[in-house]
C-alpha cells in the first residue's frame, strides 16, 4: 500500500491541477497500475487523508538531470529547480549524490467511491482547508479550494457566499456578485448573504445598486445589526446624512454596546457639521472598545478633529497624544499632533512630531513642509 505525504501548503493536489509527483526511489520503486494513499503531513497530529490514486506512468531520473530541470520543478509545485534541490535537501536527510535514482510519477485521482481504504468527505476536508486560508488572509490559495469544493457540490450555499467574499477580497467583485447571486436563487431571503452582495456592490463603485441590495436585506431582516451598519454607510456614502443618522441611532437602541456603531456615529456627526455630538460618540466608542486598541485610537484621533473643529487645541492635543499612546508610529496621529501644536505655537515640539513622520516616511511631503514653516517660526 504505497503512501504518499504532501505538505498542506501543496493546494494544486486537492485542485486537481497537480498530476504529478517526484520522490527518490524506493526500495520497491512504483510502477504503472499501483493504488497511492495521499495525506496531508503525514508525520504530524494534522495528518489527513486527501485522496486515492492510480499511477498512470513513472519516469526515471538521475539526480544530475534532475537538479538543473526547471520545467520539472514547475509541475512539481516550485518556481524552479533551485528551490526545489533546498526543499529536497530539507526532505532527505542523507546527502543526495548525483547518481540517485528519483521517480517521476503521473497518478490520476480517484472518485471517493472507488476508493478501497476509509472514505471521506472530501468536501468538508477541502471546506476546512479553504476557511483556514481564508482566516489566514491566503486568498489566492484560498480562492482555489472554495473552487475546488464547489466543484463537489456546485449549490452549497455556504461555499457560494464565502467563495463571493473571497472573490471580493481579491477585488473581484463582479464574480463575486454572481456567487452571491447564485447563493440567493437558493436562499432569496438571506439578509447575510443580500448584504454581502450590497458590501460587494458598492466596493465595485455602484452605490445606488448597493443601496437597491440593502433594501432588499431589510426587507429580509429589519433589526440585523449587520445590516444596519452597512446601510448607514451606504446612505453615508450618498450623502444621504440624516437617514444615515436615523439608520445609526436605530442599531444603538439595538446594540447600543457596539463602540464600531458609535464610532461611525462619531464620523457620520463630525462629516454633519456636529463636533460636540460627534465627540459624545467618540467617548462612547472608546469606553466600550476595551481591548480593541485600533477603535480606541482612530476613535480618539477623530476626537481630536473634533475638537480641532470647535477650537479647543489643549484636549484636541489630549485625543491626539492618547492615540499615539496606543499606536505609537502612526503617522496620521504624528501629523495631527504637530498641527496642533503649531496652532498652539509649541513649534519645536512640533518639528519633533514631524520628524518622527519623516523617520518613517522621509517623502512624506506634508512633514516635510510643515516642518519648514516651524523651523521660519522657531
Amino acid at each position: 500500500m504505497p503512501i504518499l505525504s504532501f505538505s498542506s501548503q501543496d493546494i494544486d493536489i486537492i485542485t486537481g491541477k497537480k498530476t504529478i509527483t517526484i520522490r527518490k526511489l524506493w526500495k520497491t520503486p512504483l510502477k504503472r497500475g499501483d493504488r497511492l494513499y495521499c495525506y496531508w503531513n503525514l508525520v504530524s497530529k494534522e495528518k489527513k487523508k486527501i485522496f486515492e490514486a492510480i499511477v498512470e506512468d513513472v519516469d526515471q531520473i538521475k539526480y544530475k538531470d534532475l537538479k538543473n530541470n526547471d520545467e520539472l520543478a514547475k509541475k512539481e509545485g516550485y518556481e524552479n529547480a533551485n528551490e526545489m534541490v533546498k526543499d529536497f535537501k530539507k526532505k532527505y536527510v542523507d546527502k543526495i549524490k548525483d547518481n540517485d535514482d528519483f521517480q517521476i510519477i503521473y497518478f490520476k485521482k480517484l472518485d471517493v467511491d472507488d476508493w478501497k481504504g476509509d472514505k471521506i468527505d472530501e468536501k468538508a476536508m477541502i471546506t476546512q482547508r479553504a476557511d483556514i486560508l481564508f482566516d489566514s488572509g491566503k486568498y489566492d490559495k484560498s480562492t482555489l479550494c472554495y473552487n475546488a469544493a464547489l466543484k463537489i457540490d456546485p449549490d452549497d450555499v455556504y461555499l457560494l457566499n464565502k467563495q463571493g467574499d473571497n472573490l471580493s477580497r481579491l477585488g473581484k467583485f463582479q464574480d463575486a456578485i454572481k456567487c452571491y447571486d447564485k447563493a440567493l436563487v437558493i436562499e432569496h431571503d438571506n439578509e447575510y448573504i443580500i448584504n454581502n452582495k450590497a458590501i460587494a456592490l458598492l466596493n465595485s463603485g455602484d452605490v445606488d445598486g448597493a443601496l437597491e441590495a440593502s433594501d432588499d436585506a431589510i426587507k429580509a431582516n429589519p433589526n440585523s445589526p449587520i445590516v444596519l451598519y452597512w446601510r448607514g454607510f451606504i446612505l453615508e456614502v450618498l450623502r444621504k446624512y440624516d437617514a444615515a443618522l436615523e439608520v445609526y441611532d436605530k442599531l444603538i437602541m439595538i446594540d447600543s454596546e457596539n463602540p464600531e456603531v458609535w464610532n461611525a456615529r462619531g464620523n457620520l456627526l463630525t462629516d454633519m457639521g456636529m463636533p460636540n455630538e460627534a465627540i459624545d460618540s467618540y467617548n462612547r466608542a472608546v469606553k466600550l472598545s476595551l481591548d480593541d486598541s485600533e477603535m480606541d485610537a482612530n476613535a480618539l484621533n477623530r476626537m481630536g478633529n473634533a475638537y480641532i473643529d470647535l477650537g479647543q487645541m489643549d484636549k484636541a492635543l489630549e485625543c491626539y497624544n492618547a492615540a499615539i499612546d496606543i499606536e505609537k508610529d502612526n503617522i496620521d496621529f504624528l501629523l495631527n499632533k504637530g498641527v496642533v501644536l503649531m496652532e498652539l505655537h509649541k513649534f519645536e515640539e512640533a518639528v519633533a512630531s514631524f520628524d518622527k513622520v519623516l523617520l518613517k516616511n522621509p517623502d512624506n511631503e506634508d512633514a516635510f513642509f510643515l516642518k519648514e514653516e516651524c523651523l521660519d517660526n522657531f
